[in-house]
């Protein structure tokens, strides 16, 4: 495909959400292309809907395969529908989680089997790969306690798990960093807003390389 796709991955309190807000406007003016931000669960109207269910914290009886079955076709829909036809049209998608949340949270979190998550979501992406994924690291009782002290709404399905729950994610995430360090970019997430997203905009520099505008 002619567009660019690159993901933001890291655990619960990393921050990714905000960092994203804050970057975007600094990216755009540099790339000569259109930048889509996107999110996962989510990004389409079906895929929404899908996230609507997923989290609900009413569904406490959710199955383990049922919600990474869930988070796949909520993401197929938004390849279908989102992804597929902005990079087609060449432009830099940004993605606010993808693939490998599914790794961590499901494969590992829930302990189904990364192996068996990975290759479900190989099926609903047809194998897409971001050619750039910045994971954003925190340590668990870290991020668990950044999201105590901003909580303004309610408790969604993923926030009632538990430090091990979160701490099982982690460790998937540092190993998938190290299994392939050609994609995945590590940026400590401990340090100030402003540091962080300065340090996104480095990498994105780097990887954009010559096309990057000044």
């Amino acid at each position: 495909m002619a567009g660019t796709f690159i993901t933001f991955e890291g655990p619960d309190g990393a921050g990714k959400t905000s960092v994203l807000t804050a970057l975007m406007p600094e990216l755009a003016p540099h790339l000569a292309q259109a930048v889509r931000l996107t999110r996962e669960p989510g990004g389409a109207a079906i895929s929404e809907q899908i996230r609507q269910v997923i989290l609900d914290p009413q569904n406490g009886a959710m199955d383990a395969r049922t919600e990474a079955l869930l988070y796949a076709a909520s993401r197929r829909q938004h390849l279908a529908e989102v992804i597929q036809p902005a990079l087609a049209r060449g432009e830099v998608v940004i993605c606010d989680r993808f693939v490998d949340s599914s790794v961590a949270y499901q494969g590992a979190g829930r302990g189904i089997g990364e192996e068996a998550v990975l290759a479900m979501n190989q099926f609903a992406t047809a194998g897409l790969t971001p050619a750039l994924t910045l994971y954003l690291d925190v340590p668990s009782a870290v991020g668990l306690a950044r999201i105590q002290a901003h909580r303004t709404g309610q408790y969604d399905r993923l926030d009632q798990e538990q430090l091990a729950f979160h701490e099982r994610v982690r460790a998937a995430y540092l190993r998938l960093a190290q299994a392939h360090p050609d994609r995945i970019v590590t940026i400590d997430a401990t340090q100030s807003m402003t540091t962080v997203v300065a340090a996104c905009l480095a990498q994105l520099h780097r990887f954009f390389g010559s096309t990057w505008q000044a």
